[in-house]
């Protein structure tokens, strides 16, 4: 059987953002275990308009779903604004349907509060869309794992969640492929 392809999705498109720090050191750490074929895909690389507001025939869209159809599993790289998710991280979910169902995700999530609350509402989108997301949930805070709220500097801690994630992504990706 040929490995897994588990995408890094970026949640934040903001000037500034520092999710693309914490989805490098995932990707740094899960390609150290060989277990799967990982890329980062970042939601501001396809210049998805706002849903609903055209008439869906832009490049990006297109492109997006195809990407979202090629992976077989995903980890959100989630920060927490206003208690929830991005409205970015939002509407790129809702650009695709089918391309989300009978796949597995993990959550790592980052805030003032670790981004739990953005982590808990982002699973009651993904379980809306048939995407199992796994128990296991590394929560970064603004406080202890970032310098000036702005240079990424994770606590060794986190790497046992990080791995027990990927272990539950990757096994759970494989099971429901064979529903696909």
């Amino acid at each position: 059987m040929s490995k897994l392809n588990i995408g890094i999705i970026l949640g934040s498109t903001r000037q500034g953002r520092v999710s693309p720090q914490v989805g490098q050191w995932i990707k740094e750490i899960a390609d150290q275990r060989g277990d799967a074929n990982y890329e980062i895909v970042d939601i501001n690389d396809y210049n998805l308009p706002f849903l609903g507001t055209t008439d869906g025939s832009e490049p990006g869209i297109a492109a997006w779903n195809q990407k979202l159809g090629e992976l077989d599993g995903f980890v959100f790289i989630v920060q927490e604004y206003n208690h929830s998710i991005t409205g970015a991280l939002k509407n790129a979910i809702d650009f695709a349907r089918e391309a989300w169902n009978n796949k597995a995700a993990g959550i790592v999530s980052y805030g003032s509060t670790g981004g739990a609350r953005a982590a808990e509402h982002l699973r009651g989108i993904l379980g809306e869309l048939l995407v199992a997301d796994v128990r296991v949930h590394p929560t970064l805070s603004l406080f202890t794992d970032f310098e000036n709220g702005s240079v990424f500097k994770p606590q060794a801690l986190h790497l046992d969640n990080v791995n027990a994630m990927l272990d539950q992504v990757v096994a759970w990706s494989g099971a429901l492929k064979t529903l696909r």
